[in-house]
């Protein structure tokens, strides 16, 4: 075994199993061990997966319209665009490149903000932004945000899709949830149901919801149905919804509304493992050499934002949000530059329902600027 599944064998001999939470996080984050701190190139076509900053630099200029727009309806400045898991910094530099030459005078006016906690991509992000390091600034967290929190825009492009998730079956006899876990069996690493009292041990007194079904669904529900609760998620949402202070809050990835979870074809979740772009069903293998990933549920991000005292915008999938943008783009004196044939290729991409089209939403919620009294 490698030495990430030693450290996850040490802690199970300690702790007994854990949640598919924790084994997720371990295998995505585990300081210089985990997939996401690996230094081998992992996106694009000679990697893993592919994103839709693989595609080109249109996406970043097309949001970089988009923001332009949305900050100068604002009105006074100064303004911040927050990245948050801003990979190797690619995206972040489309956006800078076409602001810096379509718009330097709203440029001047904000500045880039990067929450990153990984040293290892903070510096390569800031390799790939060296040409900006005037306007750039980093932090490791939310609470290192100054106190006035962001005005402007909060957004990330395919990254909570990444957060762990804990893993949910249906006990049908009982009708009830239980939660799966993993153990060590041998050399191996297996599948457990963790007993309630082992579950409260290894979640502590933190509130789990249950997925909350109609009374119908649940009568029929099999035996064994599993799906995913991304708590950490929700947390981060929560978190970004109480740092923005005025403005947008957007988040860009694969995701589904609750219901949608609950469909035949899901009875095994979302959960999937990717490398060399094909798709594993054993999520527990090859860990930290596998990227591990899951639908996020935009009813509770739509929820929790709204909790928080955000306005839901919109939800629409990526084709709809970015053709909206091109449209604005193709109008006259429109400032974006020339529509070229490599956009033209790059805007298919992104947009047909048999490429990245359908697969991504698009979640947009806001703040207005609060007024005195």
């Amino acid at each position: 075994m490698n030495q990430l599944a030693d450290i996850m064998r040490r802690e199970m001999a300690g702790r007994g199993a854990i949640t598919f939470a924790r084994f997720m996080e371990l295998a995505l984050y585990c300081p210089g061990l985990g997939y996401y701190e690996s230094p081998e190139t992992q996106v694009g076509q000679k990697g893993d997966f592919y994103t839709s900053v693989s595609v080109g630099s249109l996406l970043g200029e097309l949001l970089a319209f988009q923001f332009a727009g949305w900050l100068e309806e604002s009105g006074a400045s100064p303004w911040q665009l927050l990245e948050a898991g801003a990979h190797d910094g690619q995206l972040a530099a489309d956006i800078l490149n076409w602001l810096s030459q379509r718009r330097p005078e709203l440029l001047a006016r904000f500045e880039y903000w990067i929450l990153e906690p990984s040293e290892r991509r903070r510096r390569r992000q800031q390799e790939t932004l060296a040409a900006y390091k005037e306007r750039v600034r980093w932090f490791s967290s939310w609470a290192e945000l100054p106190a006035t929190g962001v005005r402007g825009v909060i957004f990330s492009n395919e990254l909570l899709d990444a957060f762990p998730v804990h893993r949910i079956g249906w006990d049908a006899s009982r009708q009830r949830w239980f939660e799966w876990g993993v153990s060590q069996t041998g050399d191996h690493f297996a599948w457990v149901r963790l007993p309630v009292e082992d579950r409260a041990r290894v979640m502590g007194p933190a509130r789990f919801p249950w997925p909350e079904l109609p009374s119908e669904v649940q009568a029929v529900l099999p035996d064994g149905f599993t799906t995913e609760n991304g708590l950490a998620a929700q947390a981060w949402w929560r978190q970004a919804a109480q740092a923005l202070t005025e403005g947008r809050l957007l988040t860009i990835d694969y995701g589904l509304e609750t219901e949608q979870f609950f469909a035949p074809q899901r009875a095994q979740g979302t959960l999937r493992a990717y490398q060399r772009h094909h798709a594993n069903a054993d999520l527990l293998a090859r860990v930290g050499e596998q990227d591990l990933t899951a639908h996020i549920n935009f009813a509770d991000l739509r929820r929790v934002g709204e909790e928080a005292g955000l306005e839901t915008a919109e939800l629409t999938a990526q084709a709809t949000f970015l053709t909206r943008i091109a449209e604005k783009i193709w109008r006259p004196n429109a400032r974006f530059g020339e529509w070229t044939p490599a956009r033209g290729r790059q805007f298919q991409t992104l947009t047909h329902p048999e490429h990245l089209g359908r697969p991504f939403q698009v979640l947009v919620q806001s703040r207005c600027a609060r007024r005195g009294g």
